[in-house]
């Protein structure tokens, strides 16, 4: 039987899972908030944690499951507001965090949103468009009873994007049977979504940095980059940073690793990633193994992929003087420690 007084998410929690990594970020601040301290349980709780099972029929009339899940961590502040990715390793606890994290991002910009996230277990990268498409509105309906303009919002996250949005929009319109163009944002501008939304997250990165190196007295011009995971948010601050006169002389994301001393070229980036390719197609530097990434001698790192990459061992062997995080929970707390100290 479990203790009432503690938090059923945390009971069997993986000590380096992503909700253990963002409960022990709660526990460290505990001593700086002062009479705040008394809220600090409520942060600890999820508000509401939906799994669903989402069953589509393949193109080859298979029927497949995949299991989706949206938390809504707090809604205090307004309607929940966080992405849903679709990736082969989401987790529960994964989903549990990042809504955690979009609460505590909310909050600290004054926006007048709660946290929430959303994710299906799946490689997207193995399904056709129009099993793609029956997937997400699928799950759109699944998830339907707790989203809505005044509740919860959902985003384009990892490999979602304005199209996944559409599909949900148009979905969760057709539900309802009205046109509810609010119940996302990401969408295409013309059902209503935002210029600039694509790039906004990757210039939030770029101008951060730009604020710290000046704070710390580190010049752009010339300033050496390592990028770690090259969507929509670092291949965004990497152009930025490029275009403020530094070089990005290390890349990685899931299909490789490679270092170039003298900078790459991010319009070749561009080009093998509209082919589909990665990294690992980039024709010039070398490649290396994926830990190396770690080992470049930088000034700036921008951990932009996956939470719970920089643990205490890559912590010890980060060059750069400054990490400039992209991701949501890229650091884990031993990792936090070394690179204060």
């Amino acid at each position: 039987m479990n203790d009432v007084s503690t938090p059923l998410s945390f009971v069997g929690t993986a000590p380096h899972s992503p909700w253990a990594t963002y409960l022990s970020q709660v526990d460290r601040v505990v001593p700086y908030i002062g009479h705040l301290a008394k809220w600090v349980e409520t942060l600890k709780r999820p508000k509401r944690a939906l799994i669903v099972d989402v069953p589509i029929e393949m193109d080859d009339g298979s029927v497949r499951h995949f299991e989706g899940y949206r938390v809504q961590h707090n809604l205090s502040r307004g309607p929940g507001k966080g992405g849903i990715r679709f990736h082969p390793d989401v987790t529960l606890e994964e989903v549990m965090a990042l809504s955690a994290w979009m609460t505590v991002k909310t909050a600290a910009v004054g926006l007048p949103f709660g946290g929430a996230k959303g994710g299906i277990r799946v490689d997207p990268s193995q399904l056709s468009i129009k099993e793609l498409e029956r997937m997400t509105r699928r799950y759109t309906s699944e998830i339907g009873l707790i989203i809505g303009p005044q509740r919860d919002i959902p985003a384009p996250d990892v490999n979602t994007n304005a199209q996944v949005m559409a599909w949900m929009m148009d979905t969760y319109s057709m539900n309802i049977g009205s046109t509810a163009t609010g119940v996302v944002t990401g969408k295409p501008i013309h059902l209503g979504g935002s210029l600039g939304r694509v790039k906004a997250t990757g210039r939030g990165v770029f101008v951060t940095g730009r604020e710290a190196a000046r704070r710390i007295g580190l010049s752009l011009q010339g300033a050496r980059v390592a990028v770690q995971g090259l969507g929509n948010v670092g291949s965004t601050a990497a152009e930025l940073f490029v275009a403020a006169g530094c070089k990005v002389v290390a890349m990685q994301d899931h299909t490789g690793t490679r270092v170039n001393p003298k900078g790459f070229d991010l319009d070749k980036l561009r080009a093998v990633q509209s082919g589909g390719g990665g990294v690992a197609a980039h024709p010039d530097g070398e490649a290396v193994d994926a830990e190396s990434f770690w080992d470049v001698d930088c000034d700036i790192l921008i951990p932009a992929a996956l939470e719970g990459q920089i643990d205490a061992a890559r912590a010890n062997r980060i060059q750069a003087r400054m990490v400039l995080e992209g991701a949501n929970g890229p650091t884990l707390p031993e990792g936090d420690d070394v690179l204060r100290e």
